[in-house]
C-alpha cells in the first residue's frame, strides 16, 4: 500500500470505522440463527460435505432480493439437501462482517463497502467475494419545491445513510464532479451532507430538515411517496448503467474446508436470479412475503414496484464497478488506497454458470490467481 499522510490515514481508519456502509433501510439487528422449516427436504437426500447445518446472513432489504426469493421459495435448502439452511438477518454491514469473522455466519449477501472493509482491514484474510447478486436500486431524490435541476443541488442539505458508505461515498463523488468542494469528514460545504439512518430519512425529508437524499431503495420509493422527486438514477452515471450494490462473500476457511456446500448455496443463487428475471411479479410478492416475515412488515405497493423495477438482479459481480467505487472513496479521502487483488474467487460460480450453459464472470484483474 503507498504511503499516506498521517491526517489521510486518521481520517481513513475513522472512515473505514463507517465503512461496513450499506445501510439499506433493512430492519433486524444480527437476528439469531434460525432453521429454513418451510422448506421440504426431499427423501433421502445427504448431508452437504458432511455439514448439519450452513448459516447464511442478508439484509431484509429488496436489494438482497436474491437471497429473500431464494429462502422463500427453499432453494437454499433443496440445493443442500439434509444440511439445513439457517438464516440470519442484520440492519448493517458491521454486524454482518463480524458474526462472518465470527463463524455465526458462513456466507452472505452484502454491499460493496463493507466487503472491501472487511477485506483490507483483515489484510485480505477474512473473505472473498464469490458471486454477483444485484445492480443499481440508487436515487437522489429532492423536495421538487426546493430542487428543480441537478445545479440547484448546490448550497443545499442532501442526506446519505452513513458516514463513508457506499450511497455517501457516491454523492461525495458525484459533487466533485460538478465542480462543488465539501469536506468529507463534516459533510460541509458547497452542498451539506446529512448523514441519516434511512429509517429516519422519510422523517427529515417531511420535516424539511433535509432536502433531498442519495439513498437506496426502497428508501427512495418510500421518499417519492411522500411527494419527492427522483432527479437522478445512479446507474446513469456507470457504464453499461450497471454497478454493484450487493455481493455474496464467504469466509476463506469456510470456501477451503467446504467448497460443495458454497456451490449448493451458489446454485440456488443462479436458481434464485434466473426465476427472479423470468418472473419479475411473482419474484416481487416472494420477496415481500420474505421481507414481512423477517421484518414485520411488507412493503406497500407504491413503495414496492417502483422499487423492485430499479434493482437489477445478476450473478455478475460487476468487478469493476467495485474497484471505481473503491478509487472514489480513496479520492473523497475517506479511505487510504487498498490492494483488494484476491478479493475475489469466482471459481466455482463459474463452474456453476458453465453447468447452465451461461457465460462466466471475470474479476476485473481482481481475482484469485
Amino acid at each position: 500500500m503507498p504511503a499516506i499522510n498521517s491526517r489521510v490515514l486518521r481520517r481513513s481508519t475513522a472512515a473505514l470505522a463507517a465503512l461496513p456502509l450499506l445501510t439499506l433501510a433493512a430492519c433486524g439487528y444480527g437476528s439469531e440463527a434460525k432453521t429454513d422449516d418451510t422448506a421440504k427436504v426431499a427423501a433421502g437426500a445427504k448431508k452437504t460435505d458432511g455439514l448439519d447445518s450452513v448459516k447464511i446472513g442478508y439484509f431484509p432489504n429488496l436489494t438482497h432480493g436474491t437471497a429473500l426469493v431464494g429462502r422463500e421459495r427453499g432453494l437454499f435448502q433443496k440445493e443442500l439437501g439434509a444440511t439445513k439452511a439457517e438464516y440470519a438477518t442484520f440492519n448493517a454491514g458491521p454486524s454482518e462482517i463480524e458474526a462472518l469473522n465470527s463463524g455465526s455466519i458462513d456466507i452472505g449477501w452484502i454491499g460493496p463497502s463493507p466487503a472491501i472493509n472487511g477485506y483490507t482491514k483483515s489484510d485480505g484474510k477474512s473473505l472473498k467475494i464469490i458471486g454477483g447478486s444485484a445492480s443499481g436500486g440508487v436515487k437522489l431524490v429532492v423536495n421538487p419545491k426546493k430542487i428543480t435541476s441537478l445545479k440547484d443541488v448546490k448550497g443545499k442539505k442532501i442526506a446519505t445513510p452513513q458516514l463513508g458508505n457506499t450511497q455517501d461515498v457516491a454523492f461525495l463523488n458525484w459533487a466533485a464532479e460538478q465542480g462543488w468542494k465539501v469536506d468529507p469528514q463534516s459533510g460541509k460545504g458547497d452542498v451539506t451532507v446529512v448523514r441519516s439512518d434511512n429509517k429516519v430519512t422519510p422523517d427529515a425529508f417531511k420535516s424539511g430538515s433535509v432536502d433531498g437524499a442519495w439513498v437506496p431503495e426502497p428508501t427512495a420509493s418510500k421518499l417519492v411517496s411522500e411527494g419527492g422527486k427522483v432527479l437522478l438514477d445512479e446507474s446513469s452515471l456507470w457504464p453499461g448503467n450497471k454497478f454493484v450494490i450487493t455481493n455474496i462473500i464467504v469466509r476463506q476457511a469456510f470456501l477451503k474446508e467446504h467448497p460443495k456446500a458454497v456451490e449448493a448455496v451458489l446454485r440456488a443463487s443462479v436458481e434464485a436470479n434466473k426465476w427472479i428475471n423470468a418472473n419479475p411479479e411473482q419474484a416481487k410478492q416472494a420477496a415481500n412475503k420474505q421481507l414481512a416475515d423477517d421484518s414485520g412488515k411488507a412493503l406497500p405497493a407504491q413503495v414496492l414496484d417502483p422499487a423492485w423495477k430499479s434493482v437489477r438482479f445478476t450473478d455478475d459481480p460487476l468487478a469493476a464497478s467495485l474497484d471505481s467505487e473503491a478509487a472514489h472513496a480513496v479520492k473523497a479521502g475517506l479511505l487510504a488506497k487498498p490492494d483488494l487483488k484476491g478479493i475475489y474467487d469466482l471459481t466455482i460460480l463459474n463452474k456453476v454458470l458453465k453447468a447452465e450453459g451461461e457465460r462466466p464472470v471475470d474479476a476485473a484483474g481482481l481475482g484469485t490467481s
